[in-house]
């Protein structure tokens, strides 16, 4: 069920592929997000790759917004991220996505608007809408492959922007417990009682016919 608490826009930027947009559109749904904003799809709207994509998420694509340019996407908003992995020359404060949620949460909850910006998936968000941005949304991804597929990407905002009551898992370190063996000891422990379970002090005695 989407949010009845507000909630941020996702705001994809020049989307290249119905698939990732409509990946995009599952990820939100997941985690009770529905606010879309489309910034000029290359392959123009609507997308039935995307329609295909979204499955039980069409909805989120039924009420996205598509707009002509970032300014026009942002213009209702008061503070605005933009996700990127790469460097940029700009002094802007760079957020984790947990930290940078959090801070979306509270403005949210004092009724500002917030919008998190998605770049095209070739080369991501360009320096001027970067420009934009209020801050940075950095995922601490390998410095080997920072590439995130822009599905992936909204994924990992969602899960951090859903504002759900806190789920609590049984923590099963809570006791003391000996250290635990190797797999290779536990699979030695059970051939070996494997193989002693099938000698004759083990098995059960063979009925005797009565009378």
């Amino acid at each position: 069920m989407p949010l009845a608490r507000p909630q941020p826009s996702f705001v994809l930027v020049e989307p290249q592929m119905g698939e990732n947009i409509g990946g995009a559109a599952r990820a939100m749904l997941n985690f009770g997000l529905n606010r879309m904003g489309i910034v000029n799809p290359r392959d123009g709207w609507p997308n039935q790759r995307a329609i295909a994509m979204a499955s039980g998420a069409a909805r989120v694509l039924d009420d996205a917004v598509i707009y002509g340019t970032t300014p026009e996407a942002i213009a209702d908003c008061a503070y605005v991220f933009a996700t990127t992995a790469r460097h940029r020359d700009l002094t802007k404060p760079v957020m984790s996505p947990e930290r940078a949620m959090e801070h979306a949460r509270h403005l949210l909850e004092a009724g500002q608007g917030v919008a998190i910006l998605f770049g095209p998936e070739r080369s991501g968000l360009e320096n001027q809408d970067v420009a934009l941005a209020d801050a940075i949304i950095s995922v601490p991804v390998s410095d080997q492959f920072a590439s995130l597929n822009l599905a992936q990407c909204a994924l990992l905002i969602a899960m951090n922007g859903a504002v759900r009551p806190p789920i609590s898992f049984p923590n099963p370190w809570r006791w003391p417990r000996p250290s635990l063996p190797a797999r290779s000891r536990l699979k030695s422990l059970v051939t070996t009682m494997s193989n002693g379970w099938t000698r004759p002090a083990f098995s059960f005695p063979r009925l005797r016919p009565t009378g």
